[in-house]
């Protein structure tokens, strides 16, 4: 009897070996669409069931409020944003920054930072009842950092760990509280039927990490220990995301944060080599990722994708593993590739 999507997942957080082995699915809306057209599907779930992917169940109470009270074209925390065209779709960036001219702390608590209360609950609670009992459900999330970065701009959030750390600290502080309360109550409501929270912070670039190490242990480390021990006490399992090389990270992620899986596992990048990875974490960790889509996946044949997929296979074999894209895939990568990194696994992927 074949395992469902939730089964397979679970099985391989839990040290167990699923039937085989799992699978998920980031992409751009762009890419999605052309997908659906492509294979000539009804609607994502129906996409999922062609190409066998176990894929995530994801919730969230969305929220009451729609705009920063200072500024009714802001989000909630103040920021504006500006769609970027690319060619082929857009992207959302930050077109401005609202705490840019802080100066003193005083001035970090003095703005109107938003309310977890601001909530839709019973829209949660109903989203809740509703859950697929087949797939993972993931709920909450935690990025502290890249948020910083859009309400001070990257420079100078990068300068604050350095020179001014009395205001990182007001800052990170007053974004942990906010996202601690909200994940809080929706752990409690949903508790017995999240099995997935997301904690992440982007730590590696294409050649090492983006900030020094004795900064994530002062500044990050902490908060993110406290809002995985939040969701462990719910019976929640944490995934956590950092793009790059962030191979010098890891054993703080494991042995602080407490992170069960890894993700997007670039493994050009220098140090994230598979069979290192494999060989130093291999018994504490989920891998999640590992299909490139820097270069194989928009610049390979389908037979360069296979290639690279029956690698990971072979390479993952002593650990724990999930197929998925290294983040999201961009329209640049072909249908034709994509079904073939689905199509292998799930061919090649058995246990």
């Amino acid at each position: 009897m074949p395992m469902t999507p939730r089964e397979r997942w679970l099985a391989l957080l839990a040290g167990e070996k699923p039937d085989r082995i799992p699978t998920d699915y980031w992409a751009t809306g762009e890419v999605t669409e052309r997908l659906l057209r492509d294979l000539k599907c009804a609607d994502a779930n129906e996409l999922y069931r062609k190409l066998h992917i176990d894929g995530v169940h994801h919730i969230g109470a969305p929220p009451t409020v729609s705009h920063h009270p200072d500024d009714p074209e802001a989000d909630l925390w103040g920021i504006r944003h500006r769609d970027m065209n690319y060619g082929a779709g857009t992207y959302s960036e930050f077109a401005s920054r609202p705490l840019a001219g802080v100066k003193t702390v005083k001035d970090v608590h003095a703005f109107k930072w938003p309310s977890p209360e601001d909530h839709d609950w019973e829209a949660f609670r109903d989203q809740v009842r509703r859950l697929p009992g087949d797939r993972i459900v993931r709920c909450g999330g935690y990025e502290p950092f890249l948020l910083y970065c859009g309400m001070r701009g990257m420079e100078q959030a990068m300068m604050d760990l350095l020179t001014e750390p009395q205001i990182a600290e007001a800052i990170l502080g007053h974004l942990f509280e906010y996202h601690y309360r909200l994940n809080a109550r929706m752990f409690e409501i949903g508790r017995g039927r999240i099995d997935l929270t997301y904690v992440a912070e982007d730590l590696g670039g294409q050649t090492g990490l983006l900030m020094g190490l004795e900064q994530i242990r002062r500044f990050l480390l902490p908060n993110q220990k406290r809002m995985a021990d939040l969701a462990r006490r719910c019976g929640i399992h944490i995934m956590y995301h950092t793009d790059g090389a962030a191979r010098a990270v890891i054993p703080d992620l494991i042995n602080v944060t407490g992170i069960e899986i890894l993700n997007p596992i670039q493994w050009r990048c220098p140090g994230m080599e598979r069979e290192g990875l494999v060989r130093d974490f291999g018994d504490r960790l989920v891998f999640h990722g590992a299909v490139d889509n820097q270069r194989t996946l928009p610049f390979g044949t389908p037979d360069d994708v296979r290639a690279e997929v029956l690698d990971n296979i072979r390479l993952f074999a002593p650990a724990r593993w999930i197929c998925a894209p290294c983040h999201n895939l961009q329209t640049v990568s072909p249908t034709e590739n994509i079904v073939a990194m689905y199509e292998t696994v799930y061919e090649y992927g058995r246990l």
